[in-house]
């Protein structure tokens, strides 16, 4: 996932106002292939998954609406040209990513792992305010 993350990320950085927000990803060593060990030990791994993390949220809270109909020219890992909207590829971004977490978790929790609760639901917090006219309730 991190190289996966980090091939990803150098891409979207060629976005003008992405710039900032992910110049330091960018000075990151280009993988050479996308199975690359990174990380010889988990420690290091955990806090470069961490980081990595932080920058990434960095970089969406700082996007706007209109940065999203972008369209960026890139070549994948395989030199082949690709030109793309760069919401679409922000979606397939965390699409990807949630795909391979769920296959780390898989693995984890088959390993004994309590890896605790995985549901989205879960992180949503509840809305306790008036309904408004734009809200509406549903039993099922």
């Amino acid at each position: 996932m991190v190289v996966g993350d980090t091939v990803w990320l150098k891409r979207f950085a060629t976005h003008p106002a992405c710039l900032e927000s992910l110049r330091e990803v960018v000075g990151l060593p280009n993988p050479k292939s996308l199975d690359q060990t990174v990380f010889n030990d988990i420690g290091s791994l955990s806090e470069h998954r961490i980081w990595l993390d932080h920058k990434i949220i960095n970089w969406i809270a700082e996007l706007s609406e209109s940065d999203l109909k972008f369209i960026l020219r890139y070549h994948n890992t395989k030199g082949v040209a690709a030109t793309k909207r760069y919401s679409s590829l922000v979606l397939h971004f965390f699409n990807h990513q949630t795909h391979h977490r769920g296959q780390v978790s898989t693995l984890l929790a088959q390993a004994g792992v309590d890896i605790g609760v995985t549901d989205l639901l879960a992180e949503i917090p509840e809305e306790n305010k008036v309904m408004h006219s734009d809200s509406f309730s549903v039993r099922l």
